[in-house]
């Protein structure tokens, strides 16, 4: 039955040629396709993809990977779901290699900011979202994604990224006991903003000993 098909597949984004596979039964396995997306079975990702809707949560984290790729889970939805800054999130932002993209569709706002090749791959972990793996930048690497993207940060001197951090930010401070530092050195040597990225440095060390 279409219904333990569609289970097997649970909340994985699915492009339109597997989907039509699946509804092989079917006289117009497009025509179904199109009929299950107006019924909110399926939801359109982008064009091309869909998850299928009801069979289990459907981790935006994952569908954010799937969408556009290579990608991770990164900036002010990283640090959100850390815990890091106070504000809840909505729009899901993502790392790439490709050139920057948004996307929109019934799950919400999908935004990608391109970094370099050589950058891209530091600090990669797995995150969970209802039991359902998907990459995300550890706190480190988010924080670091999140200074090299923001065009509004001010000038490159400590006092100043302090500021960034505390008022603009208003990141938790008390998280920097915990952070790898080498994550950000390794930032430092390859992505911009290094002097800035240095000085992070600078006052997460001075704040680990106070």
């Amino acid at each position: 039955m279409i219904i333990d098909r569609l289970k097997s597949i649970a909340n994985t984004p699915i492009y339109t040629g597997e989907l039509a596979a699946l509804l092989d039964g079917y006289k117009s396995p497009e025509m179904k396709i199109t009929a299950m997306e107006g019924n909110n079975e399926i939801i359109r990702l982008k064009r091309g993809m869909y998850v299928v809707n009801g069979n289990a949560p459907i981790s935006r984290g994952l569908c954010s990977n799937q969408i556009y790729g290579p990608s991770y889970v990164s900036l002010q939805w990283a640090l959100s779901y850390y815990g890091l800054i106070p504000e809840r999130v909505r729009v899901l932002t993502a790392i790439t290699t490709k050139r920057s993209r948004n996307f929109k569709n019934s799950l919400g706002y999908f935004t990608y900011r391109q970094v370099p090749k050589d950058y891209f791959p530091i600090g990669i972990n797995f995150a969970q979202e209802d039991g359902i793996t998907f990459l995300m930048a550890s706190p480190e690497k988010a924080l670091c994604d999140m200074i090299l993207a923001d065009p509004y940060l001010p000038a490159k001197s400590v006092i100043g990224l302090e500021r960034y951090l505390l008022e603009d930010l208003r990141f938790d401070t008390d998280a920097f006991a915990d952070f790898n530092i080498s994550v950000i050195e390794n930032c430092a040597e390859q992505g911009k903003k290094k002097t800035i990225l240095e000085n992070l440095i600078k006052i997460i060390k001075r704040y680990e000993h106070i």
